[in-house]
C-alpha cells in the first residue's frame, strides 16, 4: 500500500498537484450530476452525433463506472447506475430471465427500459445494433461486480438473477467454461458458442464475490470452473494467455489481446506465479508510445488498457511504471477531463460481429470506459476484488 500511495503521489505531483485537471472521480460525479434524476445509464460516447454509438450506454462501461464511483467513495452516485440495471432486469421489453442487454439508451431508465438505436435514412426505418441488443457473459459478469459493489440486498438479488442466467451458458465441452452469450434480438438470438479468456476471468471474479456474500458452494464451484478455464488458456510458448476457444471448442484462439493478459493478474490469485511472464509480454508485445496497444499490432495507444496496466503496475509495487503509463493516458485527455478511447483508430484484431468484413476498433473520441478506468487507477481500486490490492 505504501508503494501504491507513492505511485499516486508521484503522478499527482507530475500533473501539477492542485493545478492539475479535475480527477477522473470528479468528472464521473459531474457526469452523473448532469444526468436526469433517478436511475440512469451514462452515455458511453457522449460526443457521438449519429449511428450506432449515438446516445448508447454500453453495459460494460456503466458497470465499470459504477465500481469506479464506489472506489471514489461515492456509493450514492454509483447506486443510480445500479438502480438503472435493476430497472433493466425488471422491465426489459421481452426478457424476464435475468439477462441484461449489452447496451441501452443513455439517460433515465424508463419502464420499459429503452434500447439505443438510430434512424437509417437508406432503409427509412429505425435500426438497432444486433450486438447491443444481445447479452455477452462478460458484460453480465461486470454487471454482477457492479451490483455487488453496492453492498445492499436489492443489488445482491439483482446479481443473483444475472448469475442464474449466466449459468445457462455453461459449456461442458473441454476445457469447461462459460460461452460468449447471445448475439441479436428476441425471441431467438444466436448463441455464441466460443469461450473467452476475458469473459471467464470476469465471471471467476464475480462468482467469487457472490460466493463470499451468499456462502453458496454452487457459486464457488462456478468460480473454480471459470478460473480453471483461464488457467487452461495459458500458452507456455509465448508466456501469455490465448484469447479463448473457438466455436467448436477444439481450436484455440491465439489472438493476443491486452486485457486477456492484465485482467487475470488483477482478478485471480492463481496467476501470481505468472506475473513476471505477463510483465515481459506487456513490454515486448504491447508497449507503444509510452502506453499500451490493444493488440500486438501496436497500431495506437489504447487508453483504457493503458490505465488497466497502470493499475496493475501500481498494485504490483511498480510505481515508476505506473506513473509513466498514467502520464501516457493523460495525453489522450480532453479539455473537459474525459479521455479519448485511443490516440488514433486502433484495431483489436477481432471481427466486428455486425460486419465480419471489419475488425472491432477504438477511435480518438471521448469515452466512458477509459474515464472509469482512470478513476480506478487514480484511486488504486481493483474492480475485480473490491479492494486496493491484488487477489
Amino acid at each position: 500500500m505504501k508503494r501504491l500511495a507513492a505511485a499516486l503521489f508521484a503522478f499527482a505531483a507530475m500533473c501539477g498537484g492542485a493545478q492539475a485537471a479535475p480527477s477522473a472521480c470528479d468528472v464521473l460525479r459531474g457526469t452523473v450530476a448532469q444526468s436526469p434524476p433517478g436511475p440512469v445509464f451514462l452515455p458511453s460516447f457522449p460526443q457521438a452525433k449519429d449511428g450506432s454509438l449515438h446516445n448508447t450506454a454500453f453495459l460494460y462501461d456503466n458497470a465499470v463506472a459504477t465500481v469506479a464511483l464506489v472506489g471514489c467513495g461515492d456509493a450514492k452516485d454509483a447506486a443510480r447506475i445500479g438502480d438503472a440495471m435493476l430497472v433493466a432486469l425488471a422491465h426489459d421489453r421481452y426478457w424476464r430471465d435475468g439477462r441484461l442487454r449489452n447496451g441501452y439508451a443513455a439517460g433515465h431508465a424508463d419502464n420499459p427500459v429503452k434500447l439505443a438505436g438510430w434512424w437509417d435514412k437508406t432503409q427509412n426505418r429505425w435500426v438497432e445494433d444486433q450486438y447491443q441488443v444481445g447479452s455477452d457473459t462478460g458484460n453480465m459478469a461486470w454487471a454482477m461486480l457492479a451490483l455487488l459493489s453496492l453492498k445492499k440486498a436489492k443489488y445482491r438479488s439483482g446479481a443473483i438473477r444475472i448469475a442464474h442466467w449466466v449459468d445457462t451458458q455453461f459449456d461442458a465441452r473441454a476445457p469447461q467454461g462459460f460461452m460468449g452469450g447471445t448475439f441479436g434480438d428476441q425471441p431467438k438470438p444466436a448463441v455464441n458458442r466460443w469461450k473467452s479468456t476475458e469473459h471467464n476471468t470476469d465471471l471467476a471474479a464475480a462468482f467469487t464475490q457472490l460466493a463470499g456474500v451468499m456462502k453458496d458452494q454452487h457459486w464457488r464451484d462456478r468460480a473454480k470452473i471459470s478460473s480453471a478455464f483461464v488457467a487452461a488458456m495459458w500458452n507456455t510458448q509465448c508466456g501469455c494467455f490465448d484469447a479463448g476457444m473457438a466455436e467448436d471448442s477444439k481450436a484455440r484462439n491465439t489472438t493476443l489481446a491486452l486485457d486477456a493478459q492484465i485482467w487475470p493478474m488483477l482478478a485471480l490469485a492463481q496467476n501470481g506465479s505468472r506475473r513476471a511472464a505477463v510483465l515481459k509480454i506487456l513490454q515486448q508485445r504491447f508497449a507503444t508510445d509510452g502506453g499500451m496497444a490493444y493488440s500486438a499490432q501496436k497500431d495506437g495507444v489504447w487508453t483504457e488498457g493503458t490505465l488497466q496496466a497502470a493499475l496493475f503496475m501500481a498494485l504490483s509495487g511498480r510505481s515508476a511504471q505506473a506513473t509513466a503509463l498514467m502520464a501516457a493516458a493523460e495525453k489522450n485527455r480532453t479539455h473537459d477531463g474525459w479521455y479519448r478511447a485511443a490516440n488514433k483508430k486502433t484495431s483489436t484484431g477481432f471481427d466486428l460481429q455486425t460486419d465480419l468484413k471489419q475488425h472491432r476498433a477504438y477511435f480518438p473520441i471521448p469515452a466512458l470506459a477509459p474515464l472509469a478506468w482512470a478513476a480506478l487507477a487514480q484511486t488504486g481500486f481493483n474492480p475485480f476484488t473490491g479492494t486496493r490490492a491484488l487477489p
